[in-house]
């Protein structure tokens, strides 16, 4: 007997096989019930998730000898003619190959001719948004009326191709991506009636490489029983889908916390020598950083998650080291990762240089509160709440020397310069827009009190947002734990225009430009 592969072997004979579209199900089996069964059906969704293998079972059901019937025998002559894809009575066209005005009309010639064995005459059109627009208008009013013994069953990966008029005639049923849970019990099943020995690992990481698609698990599930000698073992799999492994991801996660630039470097330089894909990589720690996200607010929800609960419970344990803002700051991160490395012919000077960032950034410096002097706690009593952020490497301000200024703000403005840096640097951690826009400000003045800090004219977006209440008490905050002083700010415009030369001065402009080795093409200001 001939090999038959897994996704063949195993594709379900009945209703009840069918895995993670009990919703579809429940739609058919009840219409078969109460015998209102529409003359066409649209089953839209992605490959690989049974549109076509419900349409068979449908097909057999309705012309299986006890049928119409949720449980067709699947011993009678109709039902082993679907099965083996042989019936006269079940047309299955593919419309990427048979998508032409005129193969449809010689499906037209043929709907009038009645089944040769079963009830009904059913058509099976896979990927019908293929078809040609002449092709779809010549087949409308069959679809519309067609003979009662008659019945369409059409099957797309992209619904939004059918015309509407198609659409309107049809009755539509989504398909779903199957969860990797859902995944999992099959392949359990499948290895159980196979014999094969395989650790519970690779399952995972089958059903995660398989995006939904319970064919193309059933598929890489074969492919290994044939690469592997003896037990398959997650190095297997690596090695044929270059696939990065949850502790991986845990593990670099790790190194982030730890803040160990070194060994978070050398974790990601061993996963590349390795033969894993870059981007997949960067794809894969996209996803495992939003997964810390809908653990850290969920409390591990697995249906949300769709991973096995052991994993979901290490995502839990792991987020409880950062806060939402910190996840929402990596996030943008390899992001822009993501999309530097489009443009670059390396994605692996960008990615490097992000987990660098993200393992260097001293994080507990940056949110724990610096003493405040009992001094300027007891002066903050009287103004607004302390928070705000300006520009690095400011040019010497002119600022008058009195004792009135310096006794009410606790200090000096030169103070303040000195540290700007990490005040820049640790607003930057909670709103890196506040720090652009604080980035093309000058220091002024400090009195009464008061940090004046100005803009060039043409720049009044930047003091609109940085004088909304929450970016103002951000700035004074940072302020008043970096200097030890707590000051009012105050923005200004001043009669100046950032000219062309001075954008492309700017700080955080010439570390963006220098880090990715990039130049300004064209100048919006």
């Amino acid at each position: 007997m001939s090999y038959k592969v897994f996704a063949l072997k195993w594709r379900p004979k009945n209703f009840d096989e069918i895995v993670g579209q009990d919703h579809v199900v429940g739609t058919l089996k009840n219409a078969i019930q109460k015998n209102r069964l529409a003359n066409a059906y649209l089953f839209a969704g992605p490959r690989g998730i049974g549109k076509t293998s419900t349409a068979r079972i449908l097909a057999k059901s309705l012309n299986c000898k006890d049928g119409p019937t949720v449980s067709p025998c699947q011993k009678c002559a109709s039902c082993l003619d679907i099965t083996n894809s042989r019936s006269l009575d079940v047309i299955e066209i593919d419309g990427a190959s048979n998508r032409g005005i005129d193969e449809i009309r010689v499906l037209r010639e043929n709907v009038k001719f009645p089944p040769s064995i079963g009830k009904y005459k059913i058509y099976i059109i896979d990927e019908v948004h293929m078809l040609t627009t002449e092709a779809f208008n010549a087949l409308l009013k069959t679809l519309e009326e067609p003979p009662e013994f008659v019945k369409f069953i059409f099957a797309t990966t992209h619904p939004n191709k059918v015309l509407p008029t198609i659409l309107s005639r049809c009755q539509r049923l989504d398909f779903r991506r199957i969860p990797v849970v859902e995944i999992i019990a099959q392949l359990e099943k499948i290895i159980s009636a196979e014999n094969i020995k395989i650790d519970k690992d690779v399952l995972f990481a089958i059903a995660r490489s398989s995006d939904g698609a319970l064919r193309d698990a059933e598929s890489l599930l074969d492919q290994l029983s044939s690469f592997a000698e003896g037990k398959i073992s997650l190095d297997d799999i690596n090695s044929i889908l270059g696939v990065v492994e949850h502790d991986a991801l845990f593990q670099i996660t790790d190194h982030i916390i730890r803040k160990d630039p070194k060994a978070t470097l050398e974790l990601f330089n061993k996963i590349i020598d390795e033969g894993k894909d870059i981007n997949l990589f960067l794809s894969n720690l996209i996803e495992h950083f939003r997964n810390l996200m809908i653990a850290k607010i969920t409390k591990a929800d697995s249906k949300l998650i769709d991973l096995p609960q052991e994993l979901c419970e290490k995502l839990l344990q792991q987020s409880q080291n950062f806060t939402l803002e910190e996840i929402f700051g990596v996030f943008n991160t390899l992001v822009n990762a993501q999309e530097m490395g489009k443009r670059l012919e390396s994605a692996r000077i960008p990615l490097e240089i992000s987990l660098i960032k993200l393992a260097h950034d001293k994080r507990a410096a940056n949110t724990t509160p610096a003493p405040v002097e009992k001094k300027a706690e007891h002066k903050d009593k009287t103004g607004p709440k302390p928070g705000s952020e300006t520009k690095n490497n400011l040019e010497p301000v002119h600022e008058e020397k009195h004792e009135d200024k310096k006794e009410s703000s606790g200090g000096s403005v030169e103070n303040i310069r000195e540290g700007w840096h990490n005040i820049v640097e640790r607003i930057s951690k909670i709103k890196m827009h506040v720090a652009t826009y604080l980035n093309e400000g000058n220091l002024v003045s400090l009195e009464h009190n008061t940090l004046t800090i100005s803009f060039p004219k043409n720049c009044s977006l930047h003091k609109e947002s940085l004088d909304k209440k929450e970016n103002k008490e951000i700035v004074e905050k940072i302020i008043s734990e970096t200097c030890a002083v707590s000051p009012r700010v105050n923005f200004v415009l001043s009669k100046e225009e950032l000219r062309r030369d001075d954008a492309q001065s700017s700080p955080l402009l010439k570390s963006a430009l220098d880090a990715f080795g990039a130049r300004i093409i064209r100048e919006i200001i």
